[in-house]
């Protein structure tokens, strides 16, 4: 007939079946050497007397061997046996050198593996009680830690440590894939709201946060900022400017806006975020007076007025013609404003004409 059950264990550990214990006439709390489940588990004798199971004695937590009434057993040495009759633990032990195989298992404790290579000493994991996993590592510095060699790391500085690669010579984490290969960044409502992403059939890679794309990088190294603030803007022409006065040069439709921060409705750039921004404009003007002592164009921000000037003496007659050109790079807090003005003194004529369409400009970029 077939052999019906488990398996049976291909080693058995010889455990004692008895044990022995000696009394002094006072002590009656003894210990067993082996967990039983009840009273009648065990078989008691003191001094060759057997004992009534419950009457004579009682077992509490597996291993507290209790003798009722008021006296204790009598001084001797092993002169109280006990016999094990059933046992609550098993007798099979597996062996430590042979490989175990089983579909789950629960460790009540911290656990560690060590290397099965030829540096078998070695701690190849760990589980503490905090549930911290350090492989190569016998205390984890953070949720997850890789180490590789002996780096001589102790500490993570900062918030970062749910995850410690470590290692004594190049370090590093190599992430492979067909498509896309990413990191993603993101909370409980917004699982990706940031990323950096490769793109292996372009051989691309993109940056981005708030789920918009910052950043590209080519595959050939070039750099794009889809979102970096930058604008052009072409005048929309004015004549016969006013004198002792400053006119606020008015522009158009952009022809670019990346981040939508001109407002051609008050030809006003507005900063997004504190920076450098680099200003420029160029601006076409018409039947300059010559007895109009000077021409003074003006890039004014809410910071600071940068003024350019242009004499117009020396003319000995109007001009016809002339551009007015100036740059300058402005420190800008986020919300701060920039426009394009031109003022002229009280002398003279009030004939000046800016000219509209591409010559007349106004740009700008947020540079850092």
């Amino acid at each position: 007939m077939p052999y019906i059950g488990n398996t049976a264990g291909n080693r058995f550990v010889a455990s004692q079946a008895a044990t022995r214990l000696s009394g002094n006439g006072s002590n009656k709390v003894f210990t067993l050497d082996h967990s039983v489940a009840s009273d009648e588990d065990i078989l008691v004798s003191v001094d060759g007397v057997i004992q009534e199971p419950s009457i004579s004695y009682v077992v509490s937590n597996g291993t507290t061997l209790t003798f009722q009434g008021s006296d204790a057993p009598s001084n001797g040495t092993n002169n109280i046996f006990v016999c094990y009759l059933f046992r609550t633990v098993a007798t099979v032990n597996h062996p430590s050198t042979s490989a175990l195989t089983a579909t789950s298992g629960t460790f009540t404790g911290a656990f560690t593996s060590l290397g099965i290579d030829d540096n078998a000493d070695a701690t190849a994991i760990t589980i503490d009680s905090s549930e911290n996993v350090g492989i190569g590592e016998t205390s984890s510095l953070g949720k997850l830690h890789v180490k590789s060699g002996d780096s001589g790391a102790s500490s993570v500085s900062g918030n970062a440590n749910e995850l410690v690669v470590e290692s004594a010579d190049y370090t590093g984490i190599t992430i492979l894939g067909e498509n896309e290969t990413s990191i993603m960044f993101g909370d409980n409502e917004d699982p990706d709201v940031g990323r950096i992403v490769y793109f292996h059939g372009t051989n691309t890679m993109s940056f981005m946060t708030n789920a918009n794309n910052a950043m590209h990088i080519d595959s050939i190294g070039s750099v794009t900022m889809p979102k970096q603030p930058a604008f052009l803007v072409e005048g929309s022409g004015q004549t016969n400017l006013a004198l002792n006065a400053t006119t606020v040069i008015t522009f158009g439709t952009p022809i670019f806006d990346q981040n939508d921060d001109f407002d051609a409705s008050t030809e006003t750039f507005t900063a997004p975020v504190t920076g450098k921004y680099q200003f420029n404009f160029s601006i076409r003007c018409d039947s300059v007076d010559n007895t109009t002592q000077y021409t003074s164009p003006q890039i004014s921000t809410s910071n600071k007025l940068y003024s350019f000037i242009w004499t117009n003496n020396g003319f000995d007659a109007d001009l016809d013609y002339i551009t007015f050109t100036g740059s300058v790079l402005a420190d800008m807090d986020a919300g701060d404003t920039c426009q394009i003005r031109i003022y002229l003194p009280s002398l003279g004529a009030a004939q000046l004409d800016v000219v509209g369409g591409n010559n007349t400009f106004f740009s700008g970029y947020l540079a850092c």
